[in-house]
């Protein structure tokens, strides 16, 4: 199952009624479920562009996270509670981690590794409202097992451990390669092959993430200038500017069929 906030969730605080507030969620069919669904949230409607389900309110992404925890702990029992013996045995002892009712409660300064380790964690879940990850009981072999690189990723991305690297870094090479990377990305240019662009006015992956290019200048990269910053560039590179995506695009966004080349 997964869950997306709306657009409309970005805006000022909406009345809890305003039928532009809300979040959606997607689950396979299954007619228990829809039924279960539909009974917790009579006023959810279904959204055919988006294949999803939107719940109204301006507390809907938080209801919607209670239910799916409760689904969770309802659907394999018996792991939850093999889950829960083993923690006891071997408990993991962590200021980020407490216990919650239906699992575990993690919280973390952010870190792309932590973030990537608990997304490879099984039915793990971010709540966007309460700023936490969610892991039930039966996953925690799996989280105890990525436990020493989330930790290790949350404690060097405290603020005090920060902090700290950058006073260490001031003056160094590293510092000033750091500030002239920043002040590349700021550009937003990208060098695009010339006998391969990408679509405009489209969500792309590049390094940077996922952007929408927006104009292509045509103008050639000089790889001499900013092969330190972009691996590869040739001559036969172009500058391409980009924007980063509205929250509707990357919805309403679907992996390429064809692996890139």
């Amino acid at each position: 199952m997964t869950e997306t906030k709306s657009r409309a969730d970005h805006d000022e605080a909406p009345a809890e009624d305003d039928p532009k507030s809300g979040a959606d969620i997607a689950f396979p069919y299954d007619r228990m479920t829809v039924e279960q669904f539909r009974k917790r949230f009579p006023r959810a409607r279904w959204n055919d562009a988006r294949k999803a389900w939107f719940v109204p309110g301006r507390t809907a992404s938080r209801r919607i996270g209670r239910w799916l925890a409760e689904l969770e702990a309802e659907a394999d029992a018996h792991a939850d509670a093999k889950g829960r013996d083993a923690f006891t045995f071997d408990p993991i002892d962590s200021p980020y981690l407490e216990l919650g009712k239906a699992g575990f409660r993690i919280r973390t300064p952010y870190s792309k590794t932590v973030v990537d380790e608990l997304r490879q964690v099984p039915f793990s879940r971010w709540d966007g409202d309460l700023r936490i990850w969610h892991v039930p009981f039966r996953s925690y072999e799996d989280l105890r097992r990525r436990w020493p690189e989330i930790e290790a990723a949350a404690r060097r991305n405290e603020p005090e451990e920060r902090r700290r690297r950058a006073e260490e870094r001031k003056g160094t090479e590293q510092e000033i390669r750091s500030r002239l990377r920043s002040a590349e990305r700021k550009r937003h240019r990208y060098p695009l092959p010339s006998d391969d662009l990408p679509p405009i006015g489209r969500p792309v992956a590049v390094a940077y993430g996922i952007v929408v290019l927006t104009e292509i200048s045509g103008e050639l990269v000089d790889p001499d200038v900013v092969a330190d910053f972009y691996p590869g560039v040739t001559e036969d590179h172009v500058w391409g500017h980009w924007r980063v995506p509205t929250l509707e695009e990357l919805v309403r966004t679907w992996p390429a069929k064809m692996p890139s080349g």
